[in-house]
């Protein structure tokens, strides 16, 4: 098996851009769609949907590498790094802590120019508290660094990275590719062609021993940015993760080839689709303000809290719905309060009863807005 690096034409990549034509006028259909929606919102709903794409980005890019993080550590992270937060929330999940502040330092700094030392950086945010890998520096040894799946003994490689002494070499020609390949803002299509690229560039370097993933897609995400000229509202790795099978099968298809025409396709849908899920979750936030505009004022501070509190789960929803039990834990409240708040909040349309008996528990009411 012969890998993309080892082709004697590496890393000239060829592909037939046409292919992406029709998802381009889509893309730029759909991307003005979205701005005028943000446009449309307040400052602070503005805030609010921006920072429900980072925690998305954040949590799916984690999951993808089968890292599971709780939505209130994430969220709570990412308040604290902007400051949204009079005083700085306690963080169980420390692993949450660093995903959460290498989104906001990509999205912060989308149009600073990429170099070793800030790709290194970002290593250094992710693993801020690891301990058992080699943070902020390339992998070594002589050991192949290969992906695999499979049971012990029936392993199955995927892909074989470059080894370690090719490392600086191939790091040095990324970065060197990547700031010479200068594309208009105005120009959608090489926008698009770019960060397909680059993400699989990097991704078949594969440089540090953990990470390489999430690193890949933040370069993806700064990438689109920058090439376009402003910060997106969209999250690549909540796409990629909605399937990932086909992501990986993708990838393991372009890193064996240097013809990326599939791959440019495959990744140019994964973002068009992002974007179309962006409007999805602009539109929760608008029905969201809407809601706590309407009811914020006729409910006590205990419902409040409980309120927002299912709120924070974006548009995944509060799993499960809420029970009586829940609302106990989260007010800090007696069971026959509890019971007196949800029956109230039912009277006054802000919950939906879902089942009935020991198996009731309650949604919140958002379709009328």
């Amino acid at each position: 098996m012969q890998y993309n690096w080892q082709h004697k034409n590496w890393p000239n990549f060829a592909y037939d851009a046409s292919i992406i034509d029709e998802l381009v006028l889509e893309f730029a259909l759909e991307t003005g769609e979205v701005k005028g929606l943000i446009d449309g919102l307040t400052k602070e709903e503005q805030q609010e949907a921006i920072l429900q794409f980072m925690i998305n980005e954040a949590i799916k890019t984690s999951e993808i590498e089968g890292e599971y993080h709780s939505r209130q550590d994430v969220m709570s992270s990412i308040q604290n790094r902007l400051g949204i937060h009079a005083v700085s929330s306690n963080i169980r999940d420390i692993k949450a802590k660093g995903i959460s502040e290498l989104m906001v330092e990509v999205r912060e700094n989308y149009a600073t120019e990429l170099s070793e030392t800030l790709i290194i950086n970002w290593h250094q945010i992710l693993f801020s508290n690891a301990r058992t890998i080699k943070i902020g520096t390339y992998r070594t040894g002589t050991e192949p660094m290969v992906i695999i799946s499979g049971s012990i003994g029936k392993e199955v490689v995927h892909y074989e990275a470059p080894p370690s002494e090719l490392l600086k070499k191939e790091m040095t020609q990324f970065v060197n590719w990547y700031n010479a390949y200068s594309v208009d803002s105005n120009n959608i299509k090489e926008s698009l062609i770019k960060t397909a690229i680059a993400h699989l560039y990097f991704e078949s370097i594969h440089p540090f021993e953990d990470g390489n993933g999430r690193i890949g897609r933040a370069i993806a995400e700064k990438c689109l940015s920058e090439s376009l000229g402003r910060p997106l509202i969209l999250s690549i790795s909540t796409s990629i993760e909605n399937d990932k099978t086909a992501y990986y099968d993708a990838l393991k298809q372009a890193q064996r080839t240097l013809d990326i025409t599939e791959w440019i396709r495959y990744f140019t849908q994964t973002i068009l689709n992002a974007q179309k899920q962006a409007k999805t979750i602009i539109r929760f936030t608008l029905k969201k303000a809407k809601f706590l505009d309407k009811y914020k004022s006729k409910l006590n501070d205990r419902q409040i809290k409980v309120i927002m509190k299912m709120l924070a789960y974006g548009i995944e929803g509060f799993k499960g719905g809420m029970t009586a039990k829940k609302y106990m834990a989260i007010a800090k409240t007696s069971k026959a309060t509890a019971t007196r708040d949800l029956q109230d909040l039912v009277e006054k349309q802000c919950f939906l009863p879902m089942g009935a008996g020991r198996g009731v528990h309650y949604e919140l009411n958002l379709k009328k807005f």
